[in-house]
Parts: structure tokens; C-alpha cells; sequence
């Protein structure tokens, strides 16, 4: 199964409209204006908010927390390396690489693939696709892409 993150390109705040595998908009992602910290929020297709990604105030690597539903879920956190991004997860019991340009993750439930998150070059503003197994990881999936791109996003910005 896919999904397909889009970002809005003319848009005040981080949007993304996100398509299903047969390009139905499925969900939607807003981050918030006038914060000191990334606050995203992520809905589905009837605007029904699904959860919620929030970064977390005075840490020295960006670090992410995930609510799904009004309830906490887990957090993610990016760590110092010099060309492999990693991230410390404590979420769901999965673990996430990244590739040295920070474009392509990998997705591991102990030593099984739960998820494949690319980055699609050459395209108006930023687009991920998102390749996974399970319809139950669906937005789990989902929002760790999100926070992902949240966490590289805010770490090149400073």
C-alpha cells in the first residue's frame, strides 16, 4: 500500500495534502503559525483531526512528540551523526535510518520492514511516498513520515 505526501508550495504555514495509492486525497497535514515550536496537526479527508505532532521546547537535538486521537503515543528524536541520519524512537517499538542525503527511511519492527519513506526529486515543492504492508500502520506510519521531515526541517533551519 501507498500514500503520497504533496506540500502545498504557496501556503503561510508547512501544508500537505496527502493521496492514497489511487490518488484519493485521504488526509490532510497543517502545521501552526506564530509558534516558537513546530505544532502539526494531521486530519482526515471530513477535517476530523487524527493526531497531532508537537515539538518539544529547549532540547538540543529536535525531538518530536505523537499524539494519536487526543492520546500520547510515543516520541522521536533525531540524533548527532556526521552522515547517516538517525533517530532515537520511542514509538511503537519500531527503529528508522535514514540514507546520507536525508531523503530516503527505512522502517524496522525488530528485524522486519514496516515501512519505506522516499523522497521524490524534481518536483514542486516537497513529496514523499510512503510504502508499507500492514493498512493497521497506516497513519502510524503517516505520522512518523511527518515528524521526520518536522525533525530535519527544524535541525537545518538552526
Amino acid at each position: 500500500m501507498k500514500l503520497l505526501i504533496k506540500q502545498r508550495v504557496f501556503s503561510w504555514t508547512d501544508t500537505y495534502d496527502v493521496y492514497d495509492e489511487y490518488d484519493e486525497p485521504k488526509y490532510f497535514v497543517k502545521a501552526e503559525m506564530f509558534r516558537l515550536t513546530h505544532q502539526i496537526h494531521i486530519y482526515d479527508r471530513n477535517r476530523n483531526e487524527i493526531g497531532m505532532i508537537k515539538q518539544r521546547f529547549f532540547t538540543l537535538m529536535p525531538t518530536f512528540d505523537i499524539e494519536i486521537n487526543g492520546q500520547p503515543f510515543g516520541s522521536i528524536e533525531k540524533k548527532f551523526t556526521f552522515f547517516k541520519p538517525k533517530y532515537n524512537l520511542d514509538y511503537n517499538g519500531w527503529r528508522c535510518e535514514g540514507d546520507f542525503m536525508s531523503w530516503n527511511y527505512s522502517v524496522y519492527e525488530a528485524c522486519s520492514m514496516v515501512a519505506q519513506i522516499s523522497k521524490k526529486l524534481f518536483r514542486w515543492g516537497d513529496t514523499y511516498v510512503i510504502d508499507y504492508a500492514d493498512q493497521r500502520n497506516e497513519i502510524l506510519v503517516l505520522m512518523l513520515a511527518i515528524a521526520i521531515d518536522a525533525a530535519n526541517c527544524t535541525q537545518n533551519n538552526n
